[in-house]
Order: structure tokens, then C-alpha cells, then sequence
């Protein structure tokens, strides 16, 4: 059993005009699962990429029990027994789990006993309830089963201390159910956990101690039992009062602005991604997709978007047939894409022509560009959509992801469109930004249909007026949020599972 405590003392951490952590100290006591709470930017992730040897700290020390420790790798942190679970997975789709799990290691270096590497994943598989097939291709695994592989590649490695960043985002219920009996088994053992989340009922579900920073800085040590509500925690995360739902007022319905008949597509390994997907959205409401991440809801959104072509189908948008491959009106379709930094943002350029992209047609005079009259433009969004950057010539790297999708919102909002397209708007976010997020997007179904793609059942039940659940590619059906008596096989749908409804 590890008998280790971890600590972390006045650790400092600075980026080009961010303070990230302000003197944090922070112990990780073994055989304990250690929630970490904070807004976006709030310095998290920072501080266990420190811990995790991914960043050097600026100032500060890092000790392993009395001994102090440098990590100027993830690779020396491992050696000392600390491993990160990161939110996008880092493993190879061609591979098997358990190749996947000796990758990198020093040995073997000349000769590969797979029968005997196999064996050994599966033991300790079994050991933890991990439930993983050694020898299974990880492109042929759930995002649930990869998390998993990515969980035996730090217990593999002996790891003692486990860092998992946002590990509930991409799972089904009964996943998480069974991803929290894996966490408790390996505490048991006297390993610790740090559990990076934003939702605050599975803080007190599973958190042994709780530590929330707020704007660098540590501002509370507790335990479950010192909470005396859900509501007081996201106060303390937050700063402010926090109503963790929303009204959503009734809204008359216009007309069709999205719909799509019988559509089929591919994705780029050339597989079937979606099958026959019929449905439609009208102005003055939300129809949400509800699925796990990778049952081809992506390639669907690619598909309406023109991003990729359809195989089969029609696709029509405020009435009008779409041709196959062509992209719909950007002038009055909004897009908020899952990929936020990557195909959402250009990362290197400011905020002003990050916030201009799909409508920078409306500063060109005479063939020139108007920097001044679209700066003054983004000046006024950003305190209306609650983006606190430096200034507005920061560059968009340097935003938290809470505030960079803001930025995408708003970008997109601003045009006043007729149809929204999001995906996952608030995958990463914490409550507050969801809050505000989930406030803008009811808002802009008083004048719009909003396609909404999400993996979050509660950000569907509580925003969506009509839900279709994807399975593998295929809608397992479409219901009513005003009919409660479904609502209970909406967790076994994305698994799917049709259960017969109580009536």
C-alpha cells in the first residue's frame, strides 16, 4: 500500500499576462479521492499539469513525503509514482489496449511477450473492475473502454498518485457508475486520486476532500460533510450566487429551418458514421441529439455543415434543398463547434478577428478591411457575454476554455441567425459559464431553431424541448421533454437498449 503524502507548496505559475497559480499548497493524502474545483482559468489544470511533470512551476516545491522532487517530464513524475488521465486520451486507434499500455516503456526494448504483457493487463484488469480485453484494437473501443486502457497504463506503470481531468465527459451513466467503483477500488489500495470535474453532484459522490480554487488561489479545504448544499459549493467555486437551473419560458413555434430526410454518411475511414437520419427543427425551439461521444453524431453536424458530403438523403435549410456537400448560409446559420480551439478559434490571432470570422464581410468598405469599427464591435460584446480577457487584442490561446467559448457564442450569436447549430457548449465548462451559456442559448431560441448536440443529460433535460437519442449512428427515437415517462430509458438508449416503458 502507498503510505505517501504529496504536497505542493507556494506553487507559482505565470503565462504571458496570466497569473495560472498564486502560491497554492496542496497535500494529497494516499488511500483518499481528492476533488479539485474551480471556474474555468481558475488554475487547475495548470497546477496538476505541474504535479504531473508536464510544466515546471515558476516557484514553489513539490514533495513526496520529505523528500522534495523535479519532474521535467511526465516521465519523471511517473517514476515517482504520479500519472495524468487527460481529457482527449493519448493512445494509438491502431493498436491494442495492451500495446497501447506498454507504450513507452524502457522494456522490452527487443522482444515483445505479448501472451505475457496480455495476461498481465488482464489480471490487473480484473483486479481494479476494469472489464478491458487486452487484446482488443482501441479504434474498435467505447470512449468509456479507452478511458479505462488509459487508467491501466498509469497502474501498469505503478503509479500510486492518479490525476484524471474532466473523466465523466464523454461516459454514459452506467459508465460513470462503474468508472466511480473503479476510483474507490483503487483508493482502497492506498493510492490516491485527483478527480478534476465541474459537476458538483459527483463531488459529493465520490470526493474524500475537496480543495476549489478561484482565480489562481486556493480559497477552500473540505470535506463532503462541511458542504452544506450543492448550491454552497458552486458559490464558493463560483464566487456568486449560483441558481443551477433554468426556466424555460414556452415559445410559439415558427417555421422548419433545419430538416433532414432519411440522411446517410460516412466518416474518414470510410465507415458507416450515421444511417437514416430523419428529423427537423423549427424556429422557437431546441432539439437536442443525446448520445456518447463517437456514435456519429460529429460526422452528422460535419455533414449539415459541408464539411463532409452525405452518401444518401436530402438536407434542407429554411425550406430549400442543400446541395450535397454545399455549407448553408453562414449570414444566418450559426456554428459552435465541439472543436472549440481547433476548428471554433484561431489560436495565434486576437480576439478582434477571432470574433469577426464568419461575418467579416461587414468591416470591408471599398475593398478595404475596417479594424477599427470591428474593434469597436468586439468591445461592446465582450462585457455583454461576460468574456474577461486582458484586453481585446489578447491573443485567443491565452483565454480559459470557459471564456473562449463565450467568445465562440458570441461570435456566432452577434449575427442574429435563424438557425444555431451547437455542439457540446459546455463540455469542460464549470457552472457558472454553463449558467451563463445555458441562459444565451434559451434566449436565442425566442428567434431561432438550435440543433444541440451534447453528451450532458441534464443540459438536455433542462434546455431542450425535443430530444432524439444516437446510437452507433442511428436515432434510437425522438421524444417529447413534456413526456416525463420516458425519461427513464433515455441512460440505457445511448447504450443502446430499448426497455419496454412503464406505464
Amino acid at each position: 500500500m502507498a503510505q505517501t503524502v504529496i504536497r505542493m507548496e507556494r506553487i507559482t505559475k505565470r503565462f504571458p499576462g496570466v497569473l495560472a497559480n498564486d502560491r497554492i499548497d496542496l497535500e494529497i493524502e494516499p488511500g483518499k479521492i481528492h476533488a479539485l474545483l474551480g471556474e474555468n482559468g481558475a488554475g487547475k489544470t495548470t497546477l496538476m499539469n505541474i504535479l504531473s511533470g508536464r510544466y515546471r512551476p515558476d516557484e514553489g516545491e513539490i514533495f513526496a513525503g520529505q523528500k522534495p522532487v523535479k519532474f521535467n517530464s511526465p516521465r519523471d513524475a511517473l517514476e515517482s509514482g504520479i500519472g495524468m488521465v487527460h481529457q482527449h486520451f493519448m493512445l494509438i486507434p491502431s493498436q491494442t489496449a495492451a500495446e497501447n499500455i506498454i507504450l513507452g516503456l524502457r522494456s522490452p526494448r527487443f522482444f515483445l511477450h505479448q501472451a505475457r504483457i496480455e495476461k498481465e493487463v488482464e489480471k490487473l484488469s480484473r483486479a481494479y473492475g476494469l472489464s478491458v480485453d487486452p487484446k482488443a484494437v482501441i479504434d474498435e473501443l467505447s470512449l468509456g473502454q479507452q478511458q479505462k486502457v488509459e487508467i491501466l497504463k498509469l497502474l501498469y506503470r505503478n503509479a500510486e498518485t492518479l490525476i484524471l481531468d474532466e473523466p465523466t465527459a464523454v461516459l454514459t451513466p452506467s459508465e460513470i457508475e462503474e468508472l466511480f467503483t473503479t476510483l474507490r477500488n483503487i483508493a482502497k489500495e492506498g493510492k490516491s486520486v485527483i478527480f478534476i470535474t465541474h459537476k458538483l453532484e459527483e463531488v459529493m459522490e465520490i470526493a474524500d476532500r475537496i480543495t476549489i480554487l478561484q482565480r489562481g488561489r486556493v480559497i477552500a479545504h473540505l470535506t463532503p460533510e462541511e458542504v452544506e448544499s450543492r448550491r454552497e459549493l458552486a458559490r464558493l467555486m463560483v464566487g456568486r450566487e449560483v441558481v443551477l437551473k433554468v426556466e424555460k419560458e414556452p415559445v410559439p413555434l415558427g417555421e422548419v429551418v433545419l430538416e433532414l430526410r432519411d440522411c446517410s454518411g460516412f466518416d474518414e475511414g470510410g465507415h458507416q458514421a450515421f444511417h437514416r437520419i430523419t428529423f427537423a427543427v423549427r424556429r422557437g425551439e431546441i432539439f437536442a441529439i443525446v448520445g456518447v461521444a463517437g456514435n456519429g453524431q460529429s460526422e452528422l453536424v460535419a455533414a449539415i455543415m459541408g464539411l463532409r458530403p452525405m452518401s444518401s438523403g436530402e438536407l434542407l435549410v429554411f425550406g430549400k434543398p442543400l446541395g450535397r456537400g454545399a455549407s448553408p448560409p453562414m449570414e444566418s446559420v450559426g456554428y459552435v463547434p465541439e472543436d472549440r480551439i481547433g476548428m471554433g478559434s484561431l489560436p495565434s490571432l486576437d480576439l478582434v478577428d477571432n470574433l469577426i470570422l464568419t461575418s467579416y464581410r461587414q468591416f470591408c468598405r471599398k475593398g478595404f478591411f475596417r479594424k477599427d469599427a470591428a474593434t469597436k464591435r468586439v468591445e461592446g460584446l465582450l462585457p455583454k457575454f461576460h468574456i474577461a480577457p486582458p484586453d481585446v487584442h489578447a491573443l485567443a490561446r491565452q483565454l480559459s476554455g470557459g471564456n473562449l467559448q463565450k467568445l465562440i457564442l458570441a461570435r456566432e450569436l452577434s449575427k442574429g441567425p435563424k438557425l444555431l447549430i451547437s455542439e457540446q457548449p459546455t463540455h469542460g465548462l464549470d457552472i457558472g459559464a454553463t449558467e451563463e451559456v445555458w441562459f444565451e442559448l434559451l434566449k436565442q431560441r425566442e428567434t431561432a431553431g438550435i440543433l444541440l448536440v451534447s453528451g450532458d443529460l441534464k443540459e438536455v433535460l433542462s434546455l431542450s424541448d425535443r430530444i432524439g437519442v444516437i446510437f452507433r449512428g442511428r436515432l434510437m427515437g425522438v421524444f417529447s421533454t413534456e413526456d416525463e415517462d420516458w425519461i427513464e430509458e433515455i441512460g440505457p438508449l445511448m447504450a443502446g437498449v430499448r426497455q419496454e416503458r412503464k406505464r
